[in-house]
């Protein structure tokens, strides 16, 4: 538990209510970093609850602690304003849980019951080398690591990681899912900056589309990000091809309970427009890329992330401009070519239609070493359309380009509006 000598056991006055008085303290003073309950009394009544996890938050200006109650097949989160949180742990202490656990910055309080319901209440320094707090020997846990904690857009004691394979029951990562998960939280990182840009209401849902989502991972993430970590309510869909991906994920939402999370069959090239926020294209081939972002303009969408794969259309229609000729005479030099102007026309015609967009390097994906992200949100400072337009033309002109998908795309969308 700790990495210096604790302090000596104390049963004088009261180990509990010196517990809480610290539990108070450190949440006055912004020191409050986590409390873990565990090694539930026997004959306490709490089912299957194996123990409890706490941090504060603050939700609508409203100081809270946020509970993470785990039981071996799901976790249930609640919150609760702080006096009343503490009041449950109060509750909990000794006739529920016999282990009790506070970590502010360097330090580390552990309130324990014997099985006579003694209490007493040790006090020592904790270190920050571990990833996350976990049980070394079924009652004390490894210290926290705040720094990183707060680093990390993602709590790795999510149940839906556990149940996709990217953490085994007790919320350790699995060795060959350390890209996935870095690629999730880097994703995560990048979508909520996004979001501080979206205009809806506050109880209305974020409405989400996330095409070719594969096992669901970021799909999942992103659904648990607005509920859980931003408590929003969220309509989040999974768009996929392969029908046995599909069941799979609706597999896991059906057993976890999970609100606002579906996965359906279908092809984004074919996909009818609905009213969406967001929408989402990872590792989408070729043209498939131009079709999803297309689709999110006719939906309103107000964000709009992908991650284009392949860039074959525009590749046999380059021409070398006379000084560029001994540089793209080279195969793989012809192929970044082709790369780089999809994605800066791409970001271009986006920005016709009123996005301001950034192209720029991701983290190294799972399947692909492509690590290029467009992202788009609706609104903020943009250069007028014919400007904009003209660029494009440039472009097109000097490299020879007679047609790029999502420009012919886009011209249905812009003809609508003319003739609406």
């Amino acid at each position: 538990m700790t990495d210096t000598p604790p302090s000596p056991a104390t049963t004088a006055p009261d180990p509990t209510a010196e517990f809480l008085a610290r539990c108070h303290q450190a949440l006055a003073q912004g020191q409050f970093l986590h409390l873990l309950l565990a090694n539930p009394a026997t004959q306490a009544g709490l089912g299957d609850l194996q123990r409890v996890m706490a941090k504060p938050v603050v939700i609508k200006g409203v100081p809270c602690l946020s509970f993470t109650l785990r039981h071996p097949t799901r976790d249930i989160t609640h919150n609760a304003p702080c006096a009343e949180g503490l009041a449950q742990v109060q509750a909990w202490a000794g006739t529920g849980f016999r282990n009790l656990h506070l970590f502010t910055p360097g330090q580390e309080t552990q309130l324990a019951f014997n099985r006579k319901g003694r209490a007493t209440l040790r006090v020592g320094r904790s270190s920050n080398g571990a990833d996350n707090p976990h049980d070394t020997d079924g009652t004390a846990p490894a210290a926290m690591a705040h720094n990183r904690e707060k680093q990390r857009m993602l709590d790795l004691h999510r149940p839906f990681l556990a149940a996709l394979g990217v953490t085994d029951a007790q919320g350790h990562l699995a060795s060959p899912m350390a890209r996935k998960w870095k690629q999730i939280n880097k994703f995560l990182e990048v979508l909520r900056a996004a979001l501080e840009g979206v205009n809806t209401p506050a109880n209305a849902p974020i409405r989400v589309a996330d095409f070719g989502s594969g096992k669901g991972y970021l799909t999942f993430a992103v659904h648990d990000h607005l509920t859980h970590t931003l408590q929003r309510p969220a309509q989040v869909s999974g768009v996929e091809l392969r029908a046995d991906m599909v069941a799979l994920c609706n597999g896991v939402v059906q057993k976890l309970g999970l609100r606002g999370l579906q996965f359906e069959e279908g092809d984004l090239r074919t996909f009818k427009p609905r009213p969406l926020d967001v929408v989402i294209a990872l590792h989408a081939c070729d043209t498939a890329t131009d079709h999803a972002m297309a689709l999110a303009v006719r939906a309103g969408a107000q964000v709009i992330v992908c991650s284009p794969c392949c860039h074959k259309q525009l590749r046999p229609q380059l021409l070398a401009p006379h000084a560029l000729r001994p540089v793209l005479q080279h195969g793989i030099h012809l192929g970044q070519e082709a790369e780089m102007v999809t994605d800066s026309l791409r970001a271009l015609l986006l920005q016709a239609q009123g996005y301001a967009t950034q192209v720029f390097e991701f983290v190294a994906l799972e399947h692909t070493a492509k690590n290029k992200m467009i992202l788009a949100v609706k609104g903020g400072a943009v250069l007028p359309r014919a400007e904009v337009l003209a660029q494009v033309a440039l472009v097109k002109g000097f490299y020879g380009i007679t047609e790029q998908a999502l420009e012919s795309l886009l011209a249905s969308v812009d003809l609508n509006k003319e003739t609406a």
